[in-house]
C-alpha cells in the first residue's frame, strides 16, 4: 500500500487513537497528576497494576487524596484490598476522618471489619456522634389488678464501635425493651400506681441492661404513652363463669338423660311383669280344669268360689261408690 494514500493515512491515525486511548486507560496519567499535586505518592506501576486488577483507580486515589488531607495515613494497597473483599472504600474513608475529628478510637481495620460485616460504618460513627432516638412499637401489659395497660417508649442510644461485629441490632434492642417493660408493668400492684409514676419503668428497665451483646449503648429510656385497655381480668373471670356454666348444663344433661334412660328400663321391666302376671292368670283354667279331672276340687265347692268372688266384687264396687258420694257431696258443701 501507498504510504502517501489516504486510506493508509486513516488507517494510520486511526491506530495512534486507538494507541493513545489504551495508554490513558491503562495509566490515567490525569489522576497521576491530581495525586502528584495533591501531595499523594501514587505510582504510574501503581495505576496500571489497578487497571490489570480491574479496580477503579480513581476510587481508589481520591480516596486516598481525601485520607491523607484528613491527615490519615494510608497506602494504596490497604484500600486495594478491602476493594477487592467487596468493601465501600469512599464510605470507609468518610468514617475514619469522622471518627478522627470526633476523637473516637476507631482503626481502619475495625472500620473495613464493619463494614464488611454488612453494616453502615459512616452511619455507626454517626450514632456513636449524635444518639439515636428508637421507637417503640405499643406493648400491652397487664397490671396484678388484671387492668391491661398499653404503653409506647422512646429509647435513646448510642453506637457501640467495638460491638458493631458481632452485635445484636435495633429489632433486639425493642424485643429487650418491650420484655422489660411488660415485666414491670406485670409486677405493679395496680395500674393506677403505674400511670402515676411512669418513670418507674424506665429505671427497673434501665437496671436490666439490656445492651449487653447489643451494637448499642442504650443511653436512656422514656415512656411517651401509657394508655388504659380492657378489663383483663374480669373479662377471664367471664369466660370462666361462661366454661363452668357449660360444664354444669353438660352435667345435668347427662343425669336427665340417665334418668330418662332409667324411666324407660322402669317401664319395660313393668311390662315384663305384667306379661308375667298374665302368664300366670292363664295358667289358672287350666289348673281349675286339672283339679276337676283329678277329683281334688268339686263343683259346689267351684261355685262357692265364685260366689264369694262375686261377693268381693259387689262390696268393692258399693265401696267405690260410697267413695264417690262423699266426695261431691263435699264439693257441694264447699260451693
Amino acid at each position: 500500500m501507498d504510504p502517501s494514500s489516504p486510506v493508509f493515512l486513516l488507517i494510520i491515525a486511526f491506530g495512534a487513537i486507538l494507541v493513545i486511548w489504551l495508554f490513558l486507560y491503562f495509566i490515567p496519567v490525569g489522576l497521576w497528576f491530581t495525586a502528584l499535586f495533591a501531595k499523594v505518592k501514587v505510582t504510574i506501576g501503581e495505576l496500571f497494576g489497578m487497571r490489570i486488577r480491574k479496580v477503579p483507580p480513581s476510587v481508589i486515589v481520591n480516596s486516598l487524596i481525601t485520607a491523607t488531607k484528613a491527615g490519615l495515613q494510608l497506602t494504596t494497597n490497604e484500600l486495594e484490598t478491602h476493594y477487592l473483599a467487596g468493601g465501600n472504600v469512599p464510605n470507609v474513608i468518610r468514617a475514619l476522618i469522622s471518627a478522627d475529628k470526633a476523637n473516637i478510637n476507631l482503626s481502619f481495620k475495625q472500620a473495613t471489619a464493619i463494614d464488611l460485616a454488612g453494616r453502615d460504618v459512616f452511619e455507626a460513627v454517626q450514632i456513636s456522634v449524635n444518639p439515636k432516638v428508637i421507637n417503640t412499637p405499643n406493648v400491652a401489659a397487664v397490671a396484678a389488678d388484671g387492668i391491661q395497660l398499653v404503653a409506647k417508649a422512646r429509647v435513646t442510644v448510642r453506637a457501640n464501635i467495638a460491638q458493631l461485629v458481632g452485635g445484636a441490632g435495633e429489632d433486639t434492642i425493642l424485643a429487650r425493651v418491650g420484655e422489660g417493660i411488660v415485666t414491670s408493668i406485670g409486677s405493679a400492684e395496680t395500674h393506677k400506681s403505674v400511670l402515676e409514676n411512669p418513670d418507674k419503668i424506665s429505671k427497673l428497665v434501665l437496671q436490666r441492661g439490656l445492651d449487653a451483646g447489643t451494637a448499642f449503648e442504650i443511653l436512656s429510656i422514656d415512656i411517651a404513652d401509657i394508655d388504659v385497655g380492657t378489663n383483663i381480668g374480669a373479662k377471664l373471670q367471664i369466660d370462666q363463669a361462661s366454661a363452668d356454666l357449660k360444664v354444669a348444663e353438660a352435667k345435668a344433661e347427662e343425669r336427665r338423660a340417665m334418668a330418662v334412660a332409667l324411666e324407660q328400663e322402669m317401664k319395660a321391666k313393668n311390662v315384663e311383669m305384667r306379661a308375667k302376671v298374665v302368664e300366670a292368670e292363664a295358667e289358672v283354667p287350666k289348673a281349675l280344669a286339672e283339679a276337676f279331672r283329678s277329683g281334688q276340687l268339686g263343683v259346689m265347692d267351684y261355685y262357692r268360689m265364685e260366689n264369694i268372688k262375686s261377693d268381693t266384687s259387689m262390696r268393692d264396687s258399693i265401696a267405690k261408690s260410697d267413695s264417690d258420694g262423699r266426695d261431691s257431696k263435699s264439693k257441694g258443701d264447699k260451693k
